[in-house]
């Protein structure tokens, strides 16, 4: 069994474009000013992963990141190109 795909959000890059809580309403959250917050610890249940990659490669200004865990098992961010 794989690790699941955890993702963080940078709140500084975000613009609000709103286009992530669109794609993965289960995962982000929009204040009134449509600025994205993620919902929960970041980690994605295999079921949502399409939508939540969606989210990721469709953001406008890639505030969103995909995490890896290391050989040491800490996490780090993945390249964009992660798979889909």
């Amino acid at each position: 069994m794989s690790e699941p795909t955890r993702i963080k959000l940078d709140r500084t890059v975000c613009d609000g474009f709103g286009i992530c809580a669109r794609h993965a309403p289960k995962y982000f959250s929009l204040d009134d000013w449509d600025y994205a917050s993620l919902i929960g610890d970041g980690t994605v249940a295999e079921e949502d992963h399409d939508d939540v990659m969606r989210a990721l490669f469709d953001c406008p200004v890639h505030a969103i990141v995909e995490l890896r865990s290391t050989a040491t098992g800490s996490e780090a961010d993945a390249p964009r190109s992660a798979s889909l």
